[in-house]
């Protein structure tokens, strides 16, 4: 499987290229906006992976363009950029998903493949299965969106990534230590206790969804319908 992984961080890339490769993934790395659709084209890929702040020539940009010439490429923006109106006009503009900055690494790889498997028509084995509820929320694992009732939650990457880790394991305690690998990853600078204050941010966002985010002491995190 190849991938373009369209990222100007030298740090990312090489964290992702040796990652990925290690689970068998051909990684193709480029760090400019302006070289994206050429090298693209040459490649190939399965799949791109497209970081929306980019040099020369931005990742919204590189994407019509792609598409203005007529390569269908499923592609997932990579975004820091976390307000919803960020992610419809990249949706909106040809992407086929989208995961916020900070990502798991084992969720990259599963959207990753979700992309190739759905551009090759390929059931995978999570085909069939409901989204995750919780309360009046729902989580959407095909774009990783994460809904209150009909209306969209609008968070930052850091909740977001937060209230996934939870609603993946309902009924169940995540340590803080699991919560801050997935919410600050690869963060050294970042105290410890930062993972407090997303989680008081984010229960004040989970009023009226009839989910309760509760602190287990000595456990961690629980996420519970409301009774």
């Amino acid at each position: 499987m190849k991938l373009l992984l369209v990222e100007d961080d030298p740090s990312m890339q090489i964290t992702l290229q040796r990652t990925l490769g290690r689970r068998r993934i051909d990684v193709r790395v480029c760090g400019d906006g302006a070289e994206a659709v050429a090298q693209w084209r040459a490649i190939e890929p399965d799949v791109v992976a497209l970081d929306l702040s980019l040099p020369n020539l931005d990742g919204l940009q590189v994407l019509a363009q792609a598409r203005a010439e007529g390569l269908r490429t499923p592609v997932l923006l990579l975004t820091a950029r976390g307000t919803v109106g960020d992610r419809i006009v990249g949706l909106n503009a040809g992407a086929d998903d989208y995961l916020p900055k900070p990502f798991d690494l084992d969720e990259l790889e599963a959207r990753i493949r979700a992309l190739r498997r759905r551009s090759h028509g390929v059931a995978g084995p999570d085909a069939g299965l409901n989204p995750q509820e919780i309360g009046g929320l729902r989580f959407e694992p095909d774009n990783g969106a994460i809904y209150n009732r009909a209306e969209l939650l609008e968070l930052t990457p850091r909740e977001l990534a937060l209230l996934k880790a939870l609603m993946m394991k309902p009924g169940h305690a995540v340590t803080k230590e699991r919560l801050f690998e997935l919410v600050f990853p690869g963060e050294t600078e970042v105290q410890y206790e930062a993972i407090e204050v997303v989680v008081y941010r984010l229960r004040k966002k989970l009023a009226g969804t009839g989910a309760m985010l509760m602190t287990m002491r000595g456990l961690g995190y629980l996420l519970r319908p409301e009774a």
